[in-house]
């Protein structure tokens, strides 16, 4: 059995060279992607987090789930559009969905995913002047042809005012296009119109007209039922086109989409001023209404005009190509977090940090003595090894370091220290029954792992099950806690362990000096207890006779691990 185990456990050096090679892996990917930083997530590098809640649906009925979930899947492609990493969409109970994006202001976030866009086109039967606009305010219709239309757009900054059904019929739901495309204002709707002023609310049912105004408010629009739904475009894009200096915006219907616009736009083509326009309608504001002057055949439209900048074109093919929500939604709440704030709380998070780790290293050395130095040692492993991770997982995951996670990474100080503790007492506990320390080292490790190694499954188990369970910044802390874990037991077994077994076969420690943290006085047996009978009666001989013998000061562990326990002691 000696001569099993010493051919088992002589060799903790090659654990190390494992742990070393995967310290140089982690690191070389990270060279490789020319990564060195970990992604912080919105309380740390700042950012916007709104809260739509989702309007009833117009029987009165609560949005069913499958509805919230096609209106999350279109706004996570509109905040995907902007380019920014570690955005979430995240739904919250049965009509909440909450956008977190970083690194955008809130104004921005808001007339993204704020107005919530229900996208249709309508035809234009009269335009007015809205009361209290500015004096001297005008607008021109822009034509239509076959490579279509000029439009002054800009995105609305927050959503329509909440609609009260009018008197002059009731909504059955999404209109008949031949029966939109005949429609004419009756003399009710006439007078109605002529009474409305900007401002005020307005049903935005599709079987219904409409009364509207631009994004200006100084101009308001009679429109008919919705002829065209948002939805009916296929693909959208804004670019300056070879040759010309301007921004357009380009849409492309379906198949009965591109129908139904050269039908209309051929009755379009026919009427007189302001007769010959429609309107592009985004949740009740009037963000375009072109002239057509001939009919739009192919089901591919532009839209170009001087008050087109790059910004406005991206935002407007943002909403077009990404349709229209199957709900409607209002904007409860916007929480911005600054960039400064942002530093001020990883800060104050590695503060707390460096703070317990401190604790914890005076704690080891005081109670340890020099065996302080493994506390240390798998600490900075542990760092090591926990940045390159976190690193790697941003890029190839896009895991993002929040508060929470770095409260699950102080966590993580206590639990490597821990499975030291663990270990260390067990070799205690072993040197206190007679054992040598060479010998206790081993045995120690083999009654330590077991319970390490159920503890940390326990809290791994913990941290995946919290993750399942949490929504929101609560999953970075379950995240990371359960990453640090998996790493602590790496750390034991490849560093930890290997470690302890190195020093106690050197001078200082392997024969209990004074501070080295296995001195007998301070685990309560003698010093023959301690180094194993055989190399004490070696060092006896060699004071007495002054003679040398190879072998008996060096042996390997196994050659104490047949050493029978000190006298008074039993075989445990």
């Amino acid at each position: 059995m000696a001569a099993s185990n010493r051919n088992k456990h002589t060799h903790p050096g090659r654990r190390l060279i494992v742990f070393a090679l995967v310290i140089v892996f982690l690191y070389g990917l990270m060279g490789l992607t020319k990564t060195w930083t970990p992604r912080l997530g919105l309380d740390l590098r700042g950012g916007t987090t709104i809260t739509l809640t989702a309007r009833n649906n117009s029987d009165g009925s609560a949005p069913s789930k499958d509805n919230l979930e096609t209106a999350r899947s279109i706004i996570q492609k509109r905040v995907d559009a902007l380019g920014v990493g570690e955005s979430s969409v995240t739904v919250h109970g049965d009509r909440q969905i909450e956008v977190a994006v970083p690194n955008v202001s809130s104004d921005e976030l808001v007339s993204l995913v704020g107005t919530t866009a229900q996208l249709g086109f309508r035809d234009v039967y009269s335009v007015t002047q809205s009361s209290g606009a500015a004096s001297g305010s005008s607008s021109s219709s822009p034509a239509a042809t076959s490579n279509p239309t000029d439009v002054s757009t800009a995105l609305p900054s927050s959503p329509a005012p909440k609609a009260t059904p009018r008197a002059s019929g009731d909504s059955t739901g999404a209109a008949d296009f031949d029966s939109a495309l005949k429609w004419t204002p009756s003399a009710q709707d006439s007078t109605d119109f002529a009474a409305w002023n900007c401002g005020e609310p307005e049903n935005v049912a599709p079987d219904q007209p409409l009364f509207a105004c631009d994004e200006q408010g100084q101009l308001k629009y009679l429109l008919g039922p919705e002829l065209i739904n948002g939805q009916r475009i296929t693909d959208s894009s804004a670019a300056i086109p070879r040759g010309e200096v301007a921004w357009v915006v380009t849409m492309k219907f379906d198949g009965t989409g591109a129908d139904q616009f050269q039908k209309a736009t051929t009755q379009l083509a026919t009427q007189s001023s302001p007769k010959n326009q429609f309107a592009i309608v985004l949740d009740g504001k009037v963000v375009s209404a072109p002239s057509v002057s001939t009919a739009i055949s192919g089901g591919n439209a532009e839209i170009n005009g001087a008050n087109i900048n790059e910004t406005s074109a991206k935002e407007l093919a943002n909403q077009l190509k990404f349709g229209a929500l199957p709900v409607s939604f209002d904007v409860s709440s916007v929480d911005a977090v600054s960039a400064s704030l942002g530093d001020e709380q990883l800060q104050a998070g590695l503060i707390a940090g460096l703070i317990g780790l401190i604790l914890v290293l005076a704690y080891s050395f005081f109670y340890y003595r020099g065996l302080g130095i493994v506390v240390v040692g798998s600490l900075l492993a542990a760092v090591i090894i926990t940045w390159g991770t976190i690193v790697l997982l941003g890029q190839t995951v896009g895991f993002a370091m929040n508060l929470p996670g770095i409260a699950g990474a102080i966590v993580a100080i206590g639990v490597t220290a821990d499975s030291f503790i663990v270990y260390f007492e067990r070799i205690r506990d072993e040197i206190r029954d007679g054992h040598s320390l060479r010998h206790s080292i081993q045995s120690g490790w083999n009654k330590a792992r077991g319970t390490i190694v159920m503890a940390d499954s326990v809290q791994l188990l913990s941290a995946v099950v919290l993750f399942i369970l949490a929504i929101g910044a609560v999953k970075g802390f379950a995240f990371t806690l359960g990453v640090t874990t998996a790493i602590d037991l790496f750390i034991v077994f490849f560093f930890t362990h290997p470690l302890v077994t190195l020093l106690g076969r050197t001078k200082f420690f392997g024969e209990g000096h004074r501070f080295s943290g296995f001195e007998p006085e301070h685990l309560g047996v003698s010093r023959a207890s301690l180094i194993g009978r055989r190399r004490a009666r070696s060092r006896s001989g060699r004071r007495t006779s002054g003679s040398s013998r190879t072998g008996s000061d060096t042996d390997a562990p196994g050659d104490d691990e047949g050493d029978k326990p000190a006298s008074g002691s039993k075989e445990s």
